[in-house]
């Protein structure tokens, strides 16, 4: 049988409950769409960042945000570098990606709060041309390694106590005396945007911009 002949056949048992029913899900609807235009509407702080219009964003705490016209980007930034896993790395390997480098070690308190963030943001674009390179200052691969499995973070670190070069490969791009600081790179290689301080949840959607916008240029 047809669902509209027993929907009129229950009506005809239950007067009035077919309306009741349409109406319940009409307002089950209603509700859906509240809450797919909430899900589509973007992030206040994202909406705040890019009303600066390239000009910069300061949190409250004193994040701030520095992106880089792309006609304003230095030369590409060439690396490489041996990784905690006991692998070697080097920029050729992340050649058309958007790459996000953030500089960490496992002593810093900031660092411990936003690896579960950047993490998140590594999801986020999984099956994207989107990579994250972790760079660990001071520690071994032990702590590095162990750092990782606490957090959650699956992307690799760099272990600048093996090979410092990469330190100086990006000494001209940012200071690193003073950490957490995150970099994206746009396909070229080139820096797009610093993130300079800890990211908090809520900066995750200005991450998430950066990259998404970086990912879209031409």
């Amino acid at each position: 049988m047809s669902q509209p002949v027993v929907e009129r056949a229950c009506e005809s048992k239950r007067p009035g409950r077919g309306a009741r029913l349409r109406a319940a899900a009409s307002a089950l609807l209603i509700v859906g769409l509240i809450g797919g235009l909430a899900a589509c509407t973007s992030d206040p702080l994202a909406e705040q960042y890019r009303s600066g219009d390239n000009k910069g964003f300061v949190a409250a705490d004193g994040f701030r945000v520095d992106p880089i016209d792309s006609a304003e980007r230095t030369d590409p930034v060439e690396f490489d570098a041996v990784l905690d896993t006991g692998d070697t790395t080097s920029s050729a390997d992340y050649a058309g990606d958007v790459l996000v480098v953030n500089f960490w070690y496992a002593g810093c308190a900031p660092c411990r709060v936003e690896a579960p963030v950047l993490a998140a943001a590594d999801a986020e674009f999984e099956g994207e041309d989107v990579s994250f390179l972790g760079v660990n200052l001071y520690d071994g691969a032990e702590a590095s390694l162990a750092f990782a499995d606490t957090y959650g973070v699956t992307y690799p670190s760099a272990l600048a106590t093996e090979d410092g070069s990469i330190k100086l490969a990006f000494a001209g791009e940012t200071p690193l005396n003073a950490v957490p600081v995150t970099l994206v790179l746009d396909k070229e290689g080139r820096v797009a945007a610093r993130l300079i301080g800890q990211i908090k949840a809520e900066d995750a959607s200005i991450l998430e911009t950066i990259v998404r916008d970086t990912l879209e240029e031409p």
